[in-house]
């Protein structure tokens, strides 16, 4: 992807953040000297985090060793996946900084990890640099006070669109400076947003229509934008990154592919499609029943490079994508499963037995509530004491 491709190599790249740089150099370069050996960098989604850890990692020469808070789930993995890199030399000599992303994902609090880290960052030998979108996210409090805090801020408009003029000349692309002008404001500060946009309105011929789907920064735009991507390409690397950045879990992903795949593919390409979505379905409940979390990689490699490549060419035409109908659908098939556990529930306890039996026989009861009269319902909900909800439930029996 572009947002990769083009990431800032050097500190002269790093677009609106001299604040930032200054105060990470410094830490970087006074580290031994310093009472805190961490420090907390945080803003929103595509200032720059990455980029700036990495862009001064390799200006001071130092190997970035990098984690995602989600693989430190207790003590035990603190101390046998964190703890080694905090303590070794670098194969090649150089000095190492310990990269942790997404800190709001932590979820040791409760499992001896918080001490784990605290003593951690008392004997590291090396820089710790955490990563956050909200500084003040209930699972950092202890952490922030540990750390030193660095804010990477929003981009401001001027600065996205200096990044977009500067990825359109390395691309040889001729777009309007008014079309980039465009982009940058509706990417709200989000850098690699602005960027994934004109990557996805790059295999068309741009048009105000195109420009107004993308809408404001938001989850919506950044999955319409997935979507692009991976049905306009049959780049498999560049599709295999494309969910990398969109603010919602695979799982829905996977869905709003499911939606619009028929607006995109036909006939044999449509089935090769859907055929790569089941075979993620498969690994997905493999994950499920044997908690083989290394599945997730093939799980994405299948919905993004595998749907790429179930067709035949890159696909040019614009296609307005739709929104999920499906989601709702089951939301509100949980709804209604509610209301019946909540009947099953006033039952077990009224007629003596356990929940689970009442449940199994709730079929029995909803058909003796399909055939009472409105005077028996009342009845039944008076002595079951049914709730608003479970009395509507009821009521649509009859």
């Amino acid at each position: 992807m572009w947002a990769e491709k083009y990431r800032p190599k050097s500190e002269k790249e790093l677009e609106g953040q001299e604040l930032a740089v200054l105060a990470l150099k410094n830490f970087l370069k006074n580290f031994k000297k310093q009472d805190k050996k961490a420090v907390l960098v945080y803003g929103p989604s595509g200032c720059g985090k990455n980029s700036l850890v990495n862009a001064l990692a390799k200006e001071l020469n130092y190997d970035v060793i990098e984690f995602n808070a989600s693989q430190l789930r207790d003590a035990k993995e603190i101390k046998e996946i964190l703890k080694p890199a905090t303590q070794q030399q670098s194969l090649f000599g150089k000095g190492s900084i310990i990269f942790i992303d997404e800190a709001e994902a932590f979820t040791w609090l409760d499992r001896g990890g918080l001490s784990a880290m605290v003593s951690l960052l008392t004997e590291t030998k090396w820089p710790i640099i955490f990563a956050a979108g909200n500084l003040w996210d209930k699972k950092l409090n202890e952490l922030r006070r540990k750390v030193q805090q660095i804010e990477i801020r929003k981009l401001d408009y001027s600065n996205i669109l200096k990044i977009l003029e500067r990825v359109c000349k390395k691309e040889n692309l001729n777009i309007e400076k008014s079309i980039l002008e465009k982009i940058a404001l509706k990417a709200m500060g989000d850098a690699r947003g602005a960027i994934n946009d004109l990557q996805s309105l790059a295999f068309t011929e741009i048009n105000e229509k195109m420009l107004d789907s993308l809408g404001e920064r938001e989850k919506e735009a950044s999955i319409f934008n997935a979507l692009s991507l991976i049905f306009k390409t049959k780049d498999a690397k560049a599709a295999l990154e494309a969910f990398d950045n969109v603010n919602l879990p695979l799982d829905e992903c996977i869905l709003w592919l499911d939606e619009n795949l028929p607006l995109e593919y036909s006939e044999k390409e449509l089935e090769k499609a859907y055929g790569v979505l089941s075979k993620a379905d498969i690994f997905r409940k493999r994950i499920m029943k044997r908690r083989h979390w290394r599945f997730l990689v093939y799980i994405n490699a299948l919905v993004t490079a595998g749907v790429a490549t179930a067709k035949k060419e890159g696909k040019k035409e614009y296609v307005s994508y739709k929104r999920l109908s499906r989601l709702l659908k089951i939301w509100m098939a949980k709804q209604k499963n509610l209301k019946r556990k909540g009947l099953a529930e006033k039952l077990a306890k009224a007629m003596h037995c356990s929940f689970r039996k009442a449940y199994k026989e709730l079929p029995l009861f909803e058909m003796i509530f399909r055939n009472s009269d409105k005077s028996e319902l009342v009845h039944f909900s008076k002595n079951l004491r049914l709730n608003e909800r479970e009395t509507e439930y009821l009521a649509s029996l009859g």
